[in-house]
C-alpha cells in the first residue's frame, strides 16, 4: 500500500491585523478587544455606524456587522423586519437584520478563508466600502418607515430615486 501524502496547510494569517490598518488609515476610532474581535466607528452621511469584525481561526472566517445609530421602538419593528425583506432582495452581497437586543438595524456579512493565504487588503476595504455604501443608500428608508409613516415597499421606492438635473 502507497504511503499517505503527507498534506500541510497555512493557517491564515489573522486578517484583523490588516483591519487595523485600514481601519487606522482612515483616522477612525477603534478598539482591538482580542486577537479575535475589533470594534471601529465610522462616519457617514446619515450618522455615524459601528463596525464589528469578529475573527474565527477555527472556521478561517471573519464575521463583519455594521450597525446603525438608529433605536427602532418596539412597535415599529415589524415595520422594519418587512423592510429589512424588502431591501435583501436588492443586494448582492451581505444582508440587512435586527439586532434585537439593542434594536437597531445591522448590514451583516462573512468572508471565508480557508484554502487562501489570507484576505487581501483590497478585499477587507471592499467589505468595508460596500457595507457603508448600502447602509447609506438604504438608511432613508429606515427613516420614512420610522419617522415618515410610510409602509416599506413604499419608503423603499421613496429612497431609491435617483435624482437627476441640479436644483
Amino acid at each position: 500500500m502507497p504511503a499517505l501524502t503527507q498534506i500541510t496547510t497555512s493557517r491564515n494569517t489573522n486578517p484583523l491585523d490588516q483591519m487595523e490598518q485600514i481601519v487606522g488609515g482612515y483616522d477612525w476610532n477603534f478598539e482591538r478587544r482580542s486577537d479575535s474581535e475589533m470594534a471601529a466607528e465610522a462616519p457617514g452621511k446619515w450618522c455615524d455606524y459601528g463596525l464589528f469584525f469578529c475573527w474565527s481561526e477555527e472556521v478561517n472566517a471573519m464575521h463583519f456587522t455594521c450597525t446603525f445609530d438608529l433605536k427602532v421602538p418596539a412597535e415599529q419593528r415589524r415595520n422594519l423586519f418587512e423592510l429589512v425583506a424588502l431591501a435583501n432582495e436588492r443586494l448582492w452581497i451581505g444582508h440587512f437584520g435586527m439586532d434585537l437586543e439593542h434594536g437597531t438595524p445591522v448590514f451583516r456579512h462573512a468572508v471565508l478563508l480557508r484554502g487562501s493565504r489570507g484576505a487581501s487588503m483590497e478585499s477587507l476595504e471592499d467589505m468595508i466600502d460596500i457595507a457603508l455604501t448600502e447602509c447609506e443608500r438604504f438608511y432613508p428608508a429606515f427613516q420614512f418607515v420610522l419617522w415618515g409613516g410610510k409602509k416599506p415597499a413604499e419608503a423603499l421606492e421613496a429612497a431609491m430615486l435617483d435624482c437627476a438635473g441640479m436644483a
